[in-house]
């Protein structure tokens, strides 16, 4: 038999060479023969690194913001009628004489050991504050997350999946009034329909007057402790204060969601293979569900993890509508009182937040995407 000789054209361009393909085959045997442990315990302290100075950083931002806005901590201590000595007195007690880099490392210290400082609204600690009240939003945001994704995910699906029909242009009109409709409206126009006019939930507040302190706060999540301390009554009128706020919240994630998700079906639903699939029989419901909504899903993890962010963070309005005492509230009342205490440590907080909230997503990514690993 005749020996056939393969011959292959490579481009003049081309930054090929056999030393750099010798080279990187070395280090992919080197990458492939590392320990699976030594590859974990390396992914970990990545993670742990890349966390760490993200959040320095935002110390940085924040200490910083806190140094240039046109509010005197002092002031807010004192008060205006203080006498020069009493107001240096307090200046040099806050550390605020001492220079700028002394003062940030005192607070990446202070922060460190958990002390966000005093505020002056509650006279407690900010820290002490926050554990109360962040739980209050975690719990709304949850439920209007939950709320977003279940309705959101399948309505862009739909819409995508059905391209300019009627069904697409209503789910279109949804999304854009979740885009344009202020929050604080519609919690007025909610709370008017809902509560004064039907009555199907319970009005604002987290809970009745008559319920408020009968559960011990073990987690801070009133549902959570309602249900461990086995007390029905609170936790059905827990449920009927939450269920408006948390439905408004998830209307607006709903409405980024599936706006995304149709977005991202609409190019999937355009390669090739689906049209393969679809061709070779295969049912419609697989042909959606299967080959084209698994590939979004890396993407839709970034979008549901900015929404649920952006809940937990742009709550105040509904917050403030409902009177629900979470961090969006108690952001507004500090920057009313210029408590810069309370201010800096629900933005450390917020921001924080951000940043578990994007690390998780990039392990989340290595779960779901086998070639980011």
């Amino acid at each position: 038999m005749a020996t056939q000789k393969l011959f292959f054209v490579i481009p003049e361009n081309c930054s090929i060479t056999a030393g750099s393909i010798h080279e990187e085959a070395r280090m992919a045997a080197f990458l492939q023969g590392r320990p699976r442990w030594r590859q974990t315990v390396g992914s970990v302290t990545e993670f742990a690194v890349l966390t760490l100075l993200t959040f320095i950083g935002l110390l940085a931002i924040t200490f910083f913001i806190g140094r240039v806005i046109p509010i005197d901590p002092v002031l807010a201590v004192v008060g205006d009628r203080a006498t020069t000595e009493q107001y240096e007195a307090a200046r040099s007690a806050m550390g605020l004489d001492r220079p700028l880099i002394v003062q940030f490392g005192s607070y990446v210290t202070d922060v460190f050991r958990g002390d966000l400082g005093r505020s002056v609204t509650t006279n407690r600690s900010v820290a002490q504050d926050l554990a109360v009240v962040f739980p209050a939003t975690l719990e709304m945001a949850t439920l209007g997350i939950l709320i977003g994704v279940g309705l959101g995910v399948p309505l862009g699906v739909w819409a995508a999946a059905r391209q300019g029909q009627w069904v697409d242009q209503v789910i279109r009109v949804v999304a854009l009034l979740g885009y344009s409709v202020p929050a604080f409206w519609l919690g007025l126009v909610g709370l008017a329909v809902f509560y004064a006019g039907l009555g199907w939930v319970a009005g604002p507040g987290r809970v009745d007057i008559f319920y408020d302190g009968l559960v011990p706060a073990r987690t801070g999540l009133m549902l959570v402790d309602a249900t461990l301390a086995r007390d029905w009554d609170v936790l059905r009128n827990a449920v009927d204060h939450l269920i408006l706020p948390a439905a408004i919240l998830g209307f607006f994630a709903l409405a980024y969601i599936a706006r995304m998700t149709r977005s991202f079906m609409l190019d999937q639903l355009a390669q090739e293979y689906v049209t393969t699939a679809r061709v070779k029989g295969v049912a419609e419901w697989r042909v959606i569900w299967v080959h084209a909504f698994r590939p979004i899903r890396v993407q839709l993890i970034t979008v549901i993890g900015l929404s649920y962010a952006a809940l937990l963070e742009g709550s105040v309005m509904i917050e403030t509508v409902f009177s629900w005492p979470g961090i969006g509230n108690y952001l507004t009342q500090a920057l009313l009182n210029a408590d810069m205490n309370s201010v800096l440590g629900a933005t450390l907080v917020i921001g924080a937040v951000f940043i578990l909230i994007n690390r998780l997503s990039d392990v989340l990514y290595r779960v779901l995407d086998p070639r980011s690993r």
